[in-house]
């Protein structure tokens, strides 16, 4: 089951995180051009991750980067997953 709040929570644990005010509008822009296949391909996820942190101006290190790849990469980029992969960078059950 999805959680219709997780968009939310994401969005205050970016913005208490990070001490900077992303607006939703500033992750739709960036959500809008991703699919399936951005999450399947390395490349690209490698630069959408760059894309969100030059969104906040946090500079992530090539291990992390490898990280958060490694992360989606297992998780099989099922939607549901996806949401478990979420709460868990975010520290929730």
């Amino acid at each position: 089951m999805v959680d219709k709040n997780l968009p939310k929570d994401v969005l205050n644990t970016v913005n208490k995180k990070t001490g900077k005010n992303v607006s939703p509008s500033d992750i739709h822009k960036i959500a809008s051009g991703v699919k399936p296949s951005t999450i399947q391909s390395e490349k690209q996820l490698r630069q959408l991750i760059n894309q969100v942190s030059n969104l906040v101006n946090i500079p992530v290190s090539e291990a992390t980067v490898n990280e958060i790849v490694k992360a989606v990469k297992k998780s099989g980029a099922n939607p549901n997953n996806m949401e478990q992969l979420m709460k868990m960078m975010m520290g929730k059950k």
